[in-house]
Order: structure tokens, then C-alpha cells, then sequence
């Protein structure tokens, strides 16, 4: 997911601290990868270079405090990315494929790659069924999401298991 675009949609709802940004997109979207500061304010400092958000200082005894607000740029920007479908990804050559593939050519049992992958699976399943019964709805949604996407691999994993003699017959051929 892009932060920049989130941050900006974030700060749709009023002026924000860095910090405040940090904490609002981790608790949002970050719960298994949180922001670093680091990458928060790398971020915040390229948009106000765009021009999408603005600094109002906070004046105080100690030094100025920043707090960034969004500019009327920076609503366009989040509406159009909003209105904008995200480029669908089919994972062509994904990681899995090449192990299975360099499994069956190397000699080795296709089905220990497959058997590994499938009980990975099955453990993080397990453990999103579990997050999702104790979250709240927008959790229950990421959860659904992750849940969607391994069954889908899942189903990948058997039709594979169920084709890798003729995978090996094919590869042999190609050799």
C-alpha cells in the first residue's frame, strides 16, 4: 500500500503531529507492519514538497512543534487515488512456482515444496481465524481479505500437487 496516499486521507480528518499520523496509520493499517518514524516523516517531507500538505508550527517553550494539515492539492490527490482501481495482481512467477518448478528439475520430491507451503498456510489460517474472531470490523475485513487470498493459494497448492507428474514429464521434455 502506498503511505503517502494514506497519510494524506489521514490527515483529511484534521491537522496531525507526525507522531499522530505514526500512531493513526498503525493502529489502521499497520498492524502487522508498522510505520517507521523514519519512513512518517521521509513521507511527510515529500508531500509538503508537492505541495500536498502544509506545516502550521505550534509555538511553545521549548522548540516549535510541527503539525502537518492537508492542502487543498493534497484532497485532490486522495480523491483521485480513491477513485482509482488498483492494478489487480496475478503473481505469474511467484516465489512458490519457482521452488516447485527447481524441485521437479533438481530431482527432488515436488510434494515436500508443496506439503511445507500448505501447512504455512494452514498455520497462518489459523492464526487470522483467531485475530479475526477477537477484532473489531475493520480488522474482521483485513483478516477476510488475507483469508481470501490463502484459500485461493491453497487451491493453487492442491491443483499443483494433483499435476506434478505431468510437470516432471513437461520439464523433462524442455530440458
Amino acid at each position: 500500500m502506498s503511505i503517502g496516499p494514506a497519510l494524506l486521507g489521514l490527515l483529511q480528518t484534521g491537522p496531525r503531529h507526525g507522531y499522530d499520523l505514526k500512531r493513526a496509520y498503525d493502529d489502521r493499517f499497520g498492524q502487522d507492519r508498522p510505520l517507521a518514524y523514519g519512513q512518517v516523516y521521509a513521507t511527510l517531507a515529500r508531500l509538503l514538497k508537492n505541495g500536498l500538505v502544509e506545516v502550521e508550527l505550534e509555538p511553545g517553550d521549548g522548540p516549535d512543534r510541527k503539525r502537518y494539515a492537508i492542502t487543498d492539492a493534497g484532497v485532490s490527490d486522495v480523491e483521485a487515488w480513491l477513485t482509482s482501481p488498483e492494478k489487480p495482481e496475478p503473481y505469474l512467477h511467484s516465489a512458490l512456482y519457482t521452488k516447485v518448478v527447481l524441485a521437479v528439475l533438481t530431482g527432488r520430491d515436488g510434494a515436500d515444496v508443496l506439503d511445507t507451503q500448505r501447512a504455512e498456510h494452514l498455520r497462518l489460517m489459523r492464526e487470522l481465524t483467531r485475530r479475526k474472531a477477537e477484532g473489531d470490523l475493520a480488522d474482521q475485513l483485513v483478516c477476510d481479505h488475507a483469508l481470501f487470498h490463502l484459500e485461493a493459494d491453497l487451491r493453487w497448492l492442491e491443483l499443483t500437487a494433483a499435476r506434478l507428474d505431468q510437470l516432471a514429464t513437461d520439464l523433462r521434455g524442455t530440458a
